[in-house]
């Protein structure tokens, strides 16, 4: 999963909310669905920014694509992603230019994995109490294992559904970043999924948090830089 790239100025400003946001990445599964994150840093003339939003509100699911109608939709997704003045439009006067733009999907199936080693487990505990049971306790034992069986496989499924994100990182050069006034996000009509963008701002004012919604989807810099 990449980072957040920002100069060491900024980082020593951001450290405390990068340690509060690094319990939440560890874990996709903890993601609220509407809601993704972008974090802003502007030093200078650079401007920087790194998106995360679950996939559920890019492409309208989380699972792993397996149809070519979910493979397009990833495809298309990360295209637009790839353009940020088309999600992000600034002011002509701050003279913005994308200097980088990457965009990528990350599928969280680990829990898949623990739950075929919890299986297995379970199986060979299971044959060692069949070895040592008296015959109407070994039919007793079958009846109750068959019942948890059909319950690890129900949980399995329940686990073995993916969580996804997305993630996308921007840097851009800025002529004149006192004219960032404003930044309207057209990312929410691009991504009709999305509901709302945690935002965290640094810059040489110091940190600051805003919340970007559907409903406003303007962030009002006006004298904050």
């Amino acid at each position: 999963m990449k980072t957040f790239r920002i100069t060491a100025l900024a980082a020593l400003v951001a450290a405390p909310l990068a340690s509060a946001q690094a319990d939440e990445q560890r874990e996709l599964g903890a993601h609220q669905h509407g809601v993704g994150q972008l974090d802003m840093a502007i030093e200078g003339g650079r401007l920087s920014m790194e998106l995360r939003a679950p996939g559920a509100d890019i492409v309208g699911f989380e699972h792993a694509a397996s149809s070519d109608a979910d493979r397009g939709a990833v495809t298309e997704a990360l295209a637009m992603l790839e353009t940020p003045l088309e999600l992000f439009a600034m002011p002509e006067a701050a003279g913005c230019t994308v200097v980088s733009a990457h965009a990528e999907l990350d599928i969280d199936d680990h829990a898949a994995g623990d739950e075929h080693h919890h299986d297995d487990e379970h199986a060979h505990e299971h044959e060692h109490d069949e070895d040592h049971a008296h015959d109407e306790e070994h039919e007793h034992d079958e009846d109750h294992a068959h019942g948890e069986d059909h319950a690890h496989e129900d949980e399995h499924e329940d686990h073995a559904a993916s969580h996804s994100e997305f993630h996308a990182d921007y840097a851009f050069d800025c002529a004149a970043p006192s004219e960032l006034a404003q930044i309207s996000f057209g990312y929410f009509e691009v991504f009709p999924n999305a509901l709302e963008l945690e935002l965290q701002l640094v810059s040489d004012q110091g940190a600051q948090a805003f919340e970007i919604t559907r409903e406003a989807p303007v962030l009002d810099l006006d004298g904050r830089l």
